[in-house]
């Protein structure tokens, strides 16, 4: 359906060009007005439901200015207009309406709204200065045969870096949504590029109100039905490492163009080139530093995400590893005693069963967090060691000291509230003194030993299985609360 109203939308656009004639074309500019605001209309609408949101909008604000200079266009052409201002306001509307464009099509995704407003900042000042120079060109077309075809090729180059950039972020794409839209974007400005480039180059001195007029109604339509299309969302990144490629160069795209204008218009606006240079540099490294610091901060999280067990807080089972080995190393050079204590949630397994896993997570939590508080010194580490058992690395403590804080613990965890009941924990603990004598998965293995010892025992009490004591003997003790 949404095809055939397209079609009877030219069909009756070229009945209005057979039927009303006049130099003016004034029948004409209604259906060339209206198409880009109908094309807008899709896009809003898609950008209601759409991921890409921004990016249909962007687009759909670029139609409504070149919609404004189609509207500025009609009024001079009906006489309406001001000969010394409407022609201008018509060009700087033409010319404006590639920056919303260039903007979403340089900038990268997830970026906070400060690099977002640089980008917007650079894109109306490219737009500003593009303006200067087309308008230098469009002043002399009276007086400089020459004039109106540099005037065109500006035209021609602008279009030409949308629909290309256009393509590539198509090609480059790694969200689904995102690549549906540069789809479309780069289908409506390939279609753009292709009558502009007719329009300007083989009926230029035609007046509106001919039968090419309905060539203009094409792209617009074109991109209409692409927003109101429901097709679906691909799978999958086309070209990964363009995709990288792009994300990481996309950003200079504004400080260049702005760079290359700039230099244009050096001759005849001067101070506004000199403008140009200074936000180019100052706007790309001002973007450049919020990025790294956004980059940092996102290195940051994902640091303690590869080291923090993700629903208790405590460090995982890798970071467990890496602790014990590097207080392992430690204790070893500087003789040290090396003590660890192996915590299991008694009967946590019919918890979860009679409560639920939301309860069994909130249980997990709570004892995370007790065990954090009650290992009171810095020198002790608390990982969650695997499922429902942790892991307190206590380095050069004495066995006493030791054992007094497995039953601190104990007994912290026993006072406990929850909601569903108490729990209680038993713990194994390995003790070597000095560690030379031994090895960390030896130390490991005493504390498995001394938790299994407890549960065998009767669960909610503090199993010793030292390696070497104190005093230099060996053997496993059990402290009976």
């Amino acid at each position: 359906m949404p095809v055939l109203l397209a079609l009877l939308y030219v069909l009756c656009h070229g009945m209005v060009v057979a039927f009303w004639p006049g130099t003016a074309g004034g029948g004409s500019f209604v259906f060339l007005v209206a198409a880009p605001l109908l094309a807008a209309a899709a896009c809003l609408l898609r950008a209601r439901r759409d991921r890409a949101a921004l990016g249909w909008r962007a687009t759909a604000l670029a139609l409504l200015l070149w919609a404004g200079g189609m509207g500025v266009n009609m009024i001079d052409a009906l006489g309406a207009g001001r000969a010394n201002i409407t022609p201008t306001a018509s060009l700087l509307l033409y010319v404006l309406y590639g920056v919303p464009l260039v903007f979403i099509l340089a900038r990268a995704r997830r970026e906070r709204w400060s690099i977002s407003l640089i980008d917007g900042g650079m894109a109306a000042l490219l737009g500003v200065l593009f303006f200067v120079h087309t308008r230098s060109f469009a002043d002399r077309i009276d007086v400089d045969s020459h004039a109106l075809a540099l005037m065109q090729r500006m035209f021609d180059i602008q279009n030409l870096c949308i629909a290309a950039f256009a393509v590539v972020r198509w090609l480059a794409g790694d969200v689904p949504e995102r690549r549906v839209f540069f789809r479309a974007l780069a289908l409506y400005a390939l279609a753009y590029l292709g009558v502009a480039f007719y329009i300007n180059h083989y009926t230029a001195e035609q007046s509106f109100g001919a039968y090419n007029d309905l060539l203009i109604d094409v792209p617009f339509l074109l991109l209409a039905l692409l927003a109101l299309r429901r097709a679906p969302v691909p799978g999958g990144v086309l070209h990964p490492q363009l995709s990288r490629l792009v994300q990481a160069g996309g950003p200079i795209i504004l400080p260049l163009l702005l760079l290359v204008v700039g230099t244009l218009v050096v001759d005849h606006a001067r101070a506004l080139a000199l403008a140009g240079f200074v936000v180019a540099t100052l706007g790309f490294g001002l973007r450049s530093t919020l990025l790294q610091s956004d980059l940092l901060a996102r290195q940051a999280a994902l640091d303690r995400l590869a080291h923090q067990d993700g629903l208790t807080g405590v460090a995982n089972r890798r970071q467990f590893d890496t602790l014990l080995q590097a207080e392992w190393n430690r204790a070893r050079r500087s003789g040290a005693a090396l003590a660890l204590l192996l915590v299991d949630i008694d009967h946590f397994k019919a918890f979860n069963d009679a409560h639920g896993h939301p309860a069994g997570d909130r249980c997990l939590r709570a004892v995370a967090a007790v065990l954090q508080s009650t290992a009171g010194r810095a020198a002790d580490s608390v990982a969650r060691y695997g499922g429902e058992e942790f892991a307190v690395i206590v380095p050069a403590s004495t066995l006493s000291g030791v054992l007094a804080l497995a039953e601190r613990l104990r007994l912290a965890v026993e006072a406990l509230t929850l909601p569903e009941g108490p729990v209680s924990i038993s713990i194994g603990v390995g003790y070597l003194h000095p560690p030379a004598m031994a090895s960390a998965d030896q130390l490991l293995a005493d504390a498995d030993a001394g938790l299994y010892a407890a549960k065998r025992a009767g669960r909610n009490q503090v199993v010793l299985h030292a390696r070497v004591l104190d005093d230099g003997s060996s053997g496993e003790g059990v402290i009976d609360c």
